[in-house]
């Protein structure tokens, strides 16, 4: 199998345990995932069941039980260190005595790039984010949208191979959330990158996604593998149309059945 042609990342059999007062928790069990380079892959499922947890394991924040991860040919230690991933968090955790363009410039300046380079490289960022002429403003003076952009810039400035999203617009209202959607989608598209998002939006998952995973719980599992056939870029109109609301029926039936438990 040749480079171009290696899927993204590969996830065989992980499952993951947490020690706790009262015993073990197994949070993930028996994940089995092949995700293609270039595509954009959502994670649903309702809260408690392991979503998230799963991105930090390939992410290798958490370290799994058992089973393998793969990352382009890489363990996810040397994936990390190898700088092939870039990480949005539901929070921007943004530095507030650093300006938009310094924060987006972090990764770079740890990663010890000349200044020169790394201004011009957190301004192109910034740029492909819609930030443009915002480079100076400090975080306080940026609404929550736009600190979230400055996140997915600072995330994406290191040009990884594969952006991981932690519910990033979690807590935002709909029509923001919807707007930022559609930047999101134009961003990745521009960008060529792998995404992964975890949300537990149905509306947001069949908007951005080429493939949605669907998690049960009690274990994490997944329980369903969509694939959404809507042509790109897509835009709002597209969430009034009957092939749209199709998947959003399907995929809530599937959620609804897992927050019931009835996967199991």
């Amino acid at each position: 199998m040749s480079a171009a042609t290696a899927p993204a990342l590969l996830v065989e059999d992980v499952a993951v345990e947490f020690k706790t007062a009262s015993g073990t928790y197994l949070a993930l069990q028996g994940i089995d995932i092949e995700i293609p380079q270039g595509g954009f892959t959502t994670l649903l499922g309702p809260s408690g069941c392991g979503k998230s947890t799963l991105l930090r394991t390939i992410a290798d924040i958490i370290a799994p039980t058992r089973g393998t991860l793969n990352l382009f040919g890489q363990t996810p230690r040397e994936a990390r260190l190898d700088g092939a991933f870039g990480f949005v968090f539901q929070d921007p955790v943004l530095l507030p005595w650093r300006t938009c363009l310094e924060n987006v410039a972090l990764p770079l300046q740890v990663a010890k790039v000349p200044r020169v380079e790394r201004t011009e490289r957190a301004r192109a960022m910034l740029a492909l984010v819609g930030l443009e002429g915002f480079e100076d403003r400090m975080p306080s003076q940026i609404s929550g949208g736009m600190a979230r952009r400055v996140a997915i810039a600072r995330a994406l400035v290191l040009s990884p191979r594969i952006l991981f999203l932690d519910e990033p617009f979690n807590g935002l209202d709909e029509l923001r959330r919807r707007q930022l959607n559609e930047e999101l989608q134009r961003i990745w598209l521009e960008s060529g990158t792998t995404a992964i998002l975890v949300t537990h939006n149905v509306s947001e998952a069949v908007f951005m996604s080429d493939r949605v995973l669907v998690m049960g719980r009690n274990p994490g599992r997944i329980i369903a593998d969509e694939t959404i056939s809507l042509p790109r870029p897509r835009t709002q109109d597209l969430t009034r149309a009957s092939e749209f609301l199709e998947y959003e029926d399907r995929l809530t039936s599937l959620l609804t059945d897992a927050y019931r438990g009835l996967d199991d």
